[in-house]
Protein backbone atom coordinates (compact mmCIF):
# COMPACT_ATOMS: atom_id res chain seq x y z
CA UNK A 1 0.00 0.00 0.00
CA UNK A 2 1.22 3.47 -0.78
CA UNK A 3 1.70 5.95 2.05
CA UNK A 4 -0.90 8.20 0.42
CA UNK A 5 -3.47 5.40 0.31
CA UNK A 6 -2.74 4.26 3.85
CA UNK A 7 -3.00 7.79 5.26
CA UNK A 8 -6.49 8.09 3.74
CA UNK A 9 -7.58 4.81 5.30
CA UNK A 10 -6.10 5.74 8.67
CA UNK A 11 -7.75 9.16 8.63
CA UNK A 12 -11.16 7.63 7.99
CA UNK A 13 -11.17 4.67 10.35
CA UNK A 14 -9.63 6.66 13.19
CA UNK A 15 -12.27 9.37 13.35
CA UNK A 16 -13.23 10.01 16.96
CA UNK A 17 -14.39 6.88 18.77
CA UNK A 18 -15.63 5.21 15.60
CA UNK A 19 -13.17 2.35 15.73
CA UNK A 20 -10.42 0.97 17.87
CA UNK A 21 -7.56 3.19 18.01
CA UNK A 22 -7.00 6.78 18.96
CA UNK A 23 -7.93 6.44 22.58
CA UNK A 24 -6.74 2.95 23.47
CA UNK A 25 -5.02 4.77 26.32
CA UNK A 26 -8.45 5.39 27.85
CA UNK A 27 -8.66 1.67 28.58
CA UNK A 28 -6.02 2.15 31.25
CA UNK A 29 -6.44 3.60 34.71
CA UNK A 30 -3.00 4.79 35.70
CA UNK A 31 -0.64 1.96 34.81
CA UNK A 32 -3.26 -0.80 35.09
CA UNK A 33 -5.75 -1.99 32.51
CA UNK A 34 -9.31 -1.01 33.41
CA UNK A 35 -11.58 -3.84 34.54
CA UNK A 36 -13.99 -3.14 31.70
CA UNK A 37 -11.30 -2.63 29.04
CA UNK A 38 -12.06 -5.79 27.06
CA UNK A 39 -15.80 -5.11 27.23
CA UNK A 40 -15.23 -1.65 25.77
CA UNK A 41 -12.96 -3.03 23.07
CA UNK A 42 -15.47 -5.76 22.26
CA UNK A 43 -18.22 -3.18 21.86
CA UNK A 44 -16.06 -1.10 19.51
CA UNK A 45 -15.29 -4.11 17.35
CA UNK A 46 -18.95 -5.04 17.04
CA UNK A 47 -19.94 -1.45 16.23
CA UNK A 48 -17.21 -1.43 13.58
CA UNK A 49 -18.86 -4.39 11.79
CA UNK A 50 -16.12 -6.86 12.72
CA UNK A 51 -18.81 -9.46 13.34
CA UNK A 52 -19.34 -11.76 16.29
CA UNK A 53 -16.92 -14.49 15.16
CA UNK A 54 -13.96 -12.19 14.56
CA UNK A 55 -14.68 -10.14 17.67
CA UNK A 56 -14.82 -13.22 19.90
CA UNK A 57 -11.58 -14.54 18.41
CA UNK A 58 -9.75 -11.26 19.02
CA UNK A 59 -11.08 -10.66 22.53
CA UNK A 60 -10.35 -14.24 23.65
CA UNK A 61 -6.77 -13.89 22.46
CA UNK A 62 -6.29 -10.56 24.24
CA UNK A 63 -7.82 -11.97 27.42
CA UNK A 64 -5.25 -14.76 27.35
CA UNK A 65 -2.45 -12.23 26.82
CA UNK A 66 -3.63 -10.26 29.85
CA UNK A 67 -3.92 -13.35 32.05
CA UNK A 68 -0.41 -14.42 31.09
CA UNK A 69 0.95 -10.98 31.94
CA UNK A 70 1.93 -10.06 28.41
CA UNK A 71 -0.31 -6.96 28.34
CA UNK A 72 0.21 -4.46 31.16
CA UNK A 73 0.32 -1.09 29.39
CA UNK A 74 -1.00 0.72 26.35
CA UNK A 75 1.98 -0.10 24.12
CA UNK A 76 1.68 -3.80 24.91
CA UNK A 77 -2.07 -3.66 24.22
CA UNK A 78 -1.49 -2.06 20.81
CA UNK A 79 1.13 -4.67 19.96
CA UNK A 80 -1.04 -7.55 21.13
CA UNK A 81 -4.05 -6.21 19.23
CA UNK A 82 -1.97 -5.79 16.09
CA UNK A 83 -0.71 -9.37 16.28
CA UNK A 84 -4.23 -10.67 16.90
CA UNK A 85 -5.46 -8.73 13.85
CA UNK A 86 -2.64 -10.11 11.72
CA UNK A 87 -3.52 -13.67 12.73
CA UNK A 88 -6.89 -13.05 11.05
CA UNK A 89 -5.69 -10.99 8.10
CA UNK A 90 -2.44 -12.61 6.94
CA UNK A 91 -4.09 -15.81 5.59
CA UNK A 92 -6.38 -13.80 3.29
CA UNK A 93 -3.77 -11.29 2.08
CA UNK A 94 -3.02 -13.26 -1.09
CA UNK A 95 -2.28 -11.19 -4.22
CA UNK A 96 -3.77 -12.15 -7.56
CA UNK A 97 -1.21 -13.88 -9.77
CA UNK A 98 -1.61 -14.40 -13.50
CA UNK A 99 0.48 -17.38 -14.65
CA UNK A 100 2.23 -16.76 -17.98
CA UNK A 101 1.14 -20.17 -19.30
CA UNK A 102 -2.59 -19.27 -19.11
CA UNK A 103 -3.54 -17.15 -22.10
CA UNK A 104 -6.00 -15.61 -22.12
CA UNK A 105 -6.45 -15.41 -18.37
CA UNK A 106 -10.21 -15.09 -17.87
CA UNK A 107 -11.39 -13.00 -14.95
CA UNK A 108 -15.04 -12.58 -13.96
CA UNK A 109 -16.11 -9.58 -11.93
CA UNK A 110 -19.45 -9.77 -10.15
CA UNK A 111 -21.38 -8.15 -7.31
CA UNK A 112 -24.60 -6.39 -6.41
CA UNK A 113 -25.56 -3.06 -7.92
CA UNK A 114 -23.77 0.01 -6.64
CA UNK A 115 -20.65 -1.57 -5.16
CA UNK A 116 -18.26 -0.03 -7.69
CA UNK A 117 -17.98 -3.02 -10.00
CA UNK A 118 -17.43 -1.12 -13.26
CA UNK A 119 -14.96 1.24 -11.62
CA UNK A 120 -13.07 -1.76 -10.25
CA UNK A 121 -12.88 -3.28 -13.74
CA UNK A 122 -11.40 -0.05 -15.08
CA UNK A 123 -8.84 0.03 -12.28
CA UNK A 124 -7.92 -3.61 -12.93
CA UNK A 125 -7.44 -2.88 -16.63
CA UNK A 126 -5.17 0.03 -15.76
CA UNK A 127 -3.16 -2.13 -13.35
CA UNK A 128 -2.72 -5.00 -15.80
CA UNK A 129 -1.74 -2.67 -18.62
CA UNK A 130 0.79 -1.07 -16.31
CA UNK A 131 2.26 -4.54 -15.83
CA UNK A 132 2.71 -4.83 -19.59
CA UNK A 133 -0.28 -7.09 -20.27
CA UNK A 134 -2.80 -6.72 -23.07
CA UNK A 135 -6.42 -6.59 -21.88
CA UNK A 136 -9.84 -7.10 -23.44
CA UNK A 137 -13.00 -6.02 -21.61
CA UNK A 138 -16.17 -8.06 -22.15
CA UNK A 139 -19.38 -6.08 -21.62
CA UNK A 140 -21.38 -8.89 -20.03
CA UNK A 141 -23.76 -6.56 -18.19
CA UNK A 142 -26.38 -6.50 -20.92
CA UNK A 143 -29.32 -5.55 -18.73
CA UNK A 144 -28.54 -1.85 -18.78
CA UNK A 145 -27.37 0.22 -21.74
CA UNK A 146 -25.69 2.55 -19.25
CA UNK A 147 -23.52 -0.33 -18.06
CA UNK A 148 -22.00 -0.80 -21.51
CA UNK A 149 -21.48 2.96 -21.81
CA UNK A 150 -19.77 3.13 -18.42
CA UNK A 151 -17.48 0.25 -19.30
CA UNK A 152 -16.77 1.91 -22.65
CA UNK A 153 -15.71 5.08 -20.84
CA UNK A 154 -13.19 3.09 -18.82
CA UNK A 155 -12.00 1.29 -21.97
CA UNK A 156 -11.31 4.66 -23.57
CA UNK A 157 -9.67 6.05 -20.45
CA UNK A 158 -7.36 3.04 -20.11
CA UNK A 159 -6.88 2.58 -23.88
CA UNK A 160 -8.23 -0.95 -23.62
CA UNK A 161 -10.16 -2.97 -26.21
CA UNK A 162 -13.80 -3.76 -25.41
CA UNK A 163 -16.26 -6.23 -26.93
CA UNK A 164 -20.00 -5.62 -26.55
CA UNK A 165 -23.25 -6.60 -28.26
CA UNK A 166 -25.61 -4.02 -26.83
CA UNK A 167 -28.47 -4.04 -24.37
CA UNK A 168 -30.44 -7.28 -24.10
CA UNK A 169 -27.78 -9.51 -25.67
CA UNK A 170 -27.06 -12.89 -24.16
CA UNK A 171 -24.33 -12.30 -21.57
CA UNK A 172 -22.83 -15.75 -21.97
CA UNK A 173 -22.55 -15.22 -25.72
CA UNK A 174 -20.87 -11.82 -25.27
CA UNK A 175 -18.26 -13.21 -22.91
CA UNK A 176 -17.68 -16.34 -25.00
CA UNK A 177 -17.10 -14.19 -28.10
CA UNK A 178 -14.70 -12.02 -26.13
CA UNK A 179 -12.70 -15.08 -25.08
CA UNK A 180 -12.55 -16.32 -28.68
CA UNK A 181 -11.43 -12.89 -29.86
CA UNK A 182 -8.77 -12.69 -27.15
CA UNK A 183 -7.49 -16.12 -28.10
CA UNK A 184 -7.23 -15.14 -31.76
CA UNK A 185 -5.42 -11.88 -30.94
CA UNK A 186 -3.10 -13.39 -28.33
CA UNK A 187 -4.55 -11.13 -25.64
CA UNK A 188 -3.26 -11.76 -22.14
CA UNK A 189 -6.31 -11.02 -19.98
CA UNK A 190 -10.07 -10.95 -20.48
CA UNK A 191 -11.99 -9.06 -17.80
CA UNK A 192 -15.67 -9.97 -18.01
CA UNK A 193 -18.27 -7.64 -16.52
CA UNK A 194 -21.50 -9.23 -15.33
CA UNK A 195 -24.85 -7.68 -14.50
CA UNK A 196 -25.21 -6.37 -10.99
CA UNK A 197 -27.58 -8.58 -9.06
CA UNK A 198 -28.78 -9.19 -5.58
CA UNK A 199 -27.49 -12.36 -4.00
CA UNK A 200 -31.15 -13.27 -3.38
CA UNK A 201 -32.12 -13.19 -7.09
CA UNK A 202 -32.02 -16.87 -7.98
CA UNK A 203 -32.59 -16.49 -11.73
CA UNK A 204 -29.72 -14.04 -12.06
CA UNK A 205 -27.43 -16.24 -10.01
CA UNK A 206 -28.34 -19.06 -12.39
CA UNK A 207 -27.24 -16.83 -15.29
CA UNK A 208 -23.80 -16.60 -13.69
CA UNK A 209 -23.65 -20.39 -13.52
CA UNK A 210 -24.64 -20.52 -17.19
CA UNK A 211 -21.86 -18.11 -18.16
CA UNK A 212 -19.36 -20.31 -16.34
CA UNK A 213 -20.60 -23.41 -18.20
CA UNK A 214 -20.36 -21.67 -21.58
CA UNK A 215 -16.84 -20.35 -20.92
CA UNK A 216 -15.71 -23.80 -19.84
CA UNK A 217 -16.33 -24.99 -23.41
CA UNK A 218 -13.30 -22.86 -24.25
CA UNK A 219 -11.28 -23.86 -21.22
CA UNK A 220 -12.51 -26.38 -18.62
CA UNK A 221 -10.54 -24.50 -15.94
CA UNK A 222 -12.08 -21.12 -16.75
CA UNK A 223 -12.84 -18.64 -15.41
CA UNK A 224 -9.44 -18.54 -13.80
CA UNK A 225 -10.49 -15.90 -11.28
CA UNK A 226 -13.99 -15.03 -10.02
CA UNK A 227 -13.82 -11.75 -8.12
CA UNK A 228 -16.68 -10.48 -6.02
CA UNK A 229 -16.74 -6.74 -5.41
CA UNK A 230 -18.21 -5.74 -2.04
CA UNK A 231 -18.80 -2.29 -0.59
CA UNK A 232 -17.21 -1.68 2.83
CA UNK A 233 -19.90 0.86 3.71
CA UNK A 234 -22.57 -1.87 3.75
CA UNK A 235 -21.00 -3.50 6.80
CA UNK A 236 -22.24 -6.97 7.64
CA UNK A 237 -24.23 -7.21 4.42
CA UNK A 238 -20.94 -7.44 2.52
CA UNK A 239 -20.21 -10.70 4.34
CA UNK A 240 -23.68 -12.04 3.55
CA UNK A 241 -23.16 -11.25 -0.14
CA UNK A 242 -19.78 -12.95 -0.17
CA UNK A 243 -21.14 -16.11 1.45
CA UNK A 244 -24.07 -16.41 -0.94
CA UNK A 245 -22.16 -15.59 -4.13
CA UNK A 246 -19.50 -18.09 -3.10
CA UNK A 247 -22.12 -20.78 -2.61
CA UNK A 248 -23.69 -20.01 -5.99
CA UNK A 249 -20.68 -19.72 -8.29
CA UNK A 250 -17.50 -20.43 -6.35
CA UNK A 251 -15.51 -17.27 -5.73
CA UNK A 252 -11.73 -17.16 -5.84
CA UNK A 253 -11.17 -13.67 -4.49
CA UNK A 254 -12.67 -10.45 -3.16
CA UNK A 255 -12.29 -6.74 -3.82
CA UNK A 256 -13.39 -4.47 -0.97
CA UNK A 257 -14.26 -0.99 -2.21
CA UNK A 258 -15.14 2.37 -0.65
CA UNK A 259 -12.94 2.04 2.41
CA UNK A 260 -12.68 5.83 2.23
CA UNK A 261 -16.44 6.03 2.70
CA UNK A 262 -16.72 4.38 6.10
CA UNK A 263 -15.26 4.69 9.56
CA UNK A 264 -16.18 1.03 10.14
CA UNK A 265 -13.16 -0.82 8.85
CA UNK A 266 -14.05 -4.01 10.66
CA UNK A 267 -15.91 -5.69 7.81
CA UNK A 268 -12.59 -7.00 6.49
CA UNK A 269 -12.11 -8.79 9.80
CA UNK A 270 -15.55 -10.38 9.57
CA UNK A 271 -14.87 -11.61 6.04
CA UNK A 272 -11.41 -12.87 6.94
CA UNK A 273 -12.74 -14.83 9.93
CA UNK A 274 -15.68 -16.46 8.16
CA UNK A 275 -14.19 -17.16 4.73
CA UNK A 276 -10.88 -18.53 3.52
CA UNK A 277 -11.12 -16.41 0.37
CA UNK A 278 -8.24 -14.12 -0.55
CA UNK A 279 -8.87 -10.39 -0.32
CA UNK A 280 -7.10 -9.47 -3.56
CA UNK A 281 -7.57 -5.70 -3.64
CA UNK A 282 -8.99 -2.84 -1.61
CA UNK A 283 -10.21 0.42 -3.07
CA UNK A 284 -10.20 4.01 -1.88
CA UNK A 285 -11.42 6.68 -4.28
CA UNK A 286 -12.57 6.74 -7.89
CA UNK A 287 -9.25 7.22 -9.66
CA UNK A 288 -7.59 4.53 -11.76
CA UNK A 289 -4.73 4.34 -9.29
CA UNK A 290 -6.94 3.98 -6.20
CA UNK A 291 -6.94 0.18 -6.18
CA UNK A 292 -4.28 -1.43 -4.03
CA UNK A 293 -3.18 -4.98 -3.31
CA UNK A 294 -4.41 -5.82 0.17
CA UNK A 295 -1.55 -5.56 2.67
CA UNK A 296 -2.38 -7.13 6.04
CA UNK A 297 0.47 -5.46 7.93
CA UNK A 298 -0.32 -2.00 6.64
CA UNK A 299 -4.02 -2.38 7.35
CA UNK A 300 -3.40 -3.64 10.89
CA UNK A 301 -1.10 -0.66 11.45
CA UNK A 302 -3.89 1.66 10.32
CA UNK A 303 -6.37 0.03 12.70
CA UNK A 304 -4.13 0.40 15.74
CA UNK A 305 -2.88 3.83 14.59
CA UNK A 306 0.79 2.93 14.56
Amino acid sequence: MTDHWLSRVRAKINQGDSFLTRDLGSLFSGEALRDDALDVLEERLLLADAGLDATTTLIDRLRDDIKLGRVKNETQLRNALREALLTLLRPVAVPLEIPPFIKPFILFVTGVNGVGKTTTIGKLAQRFKGEGRSVLLAAGDTFRAAAVQQLGTWATRTQTQMLSQGEGADAASVIFDAVQSAKARGTDVVIADTAGRLHTQGHLMEELRKIKRVIQKHDPYAPHEVLLVVDATTGGNALTQALQFHEAIGLTGLVVTKLDGTAKGGVLLAIARRMALPIRFVGVGEGAGDLEVFDAEAYADALVDR
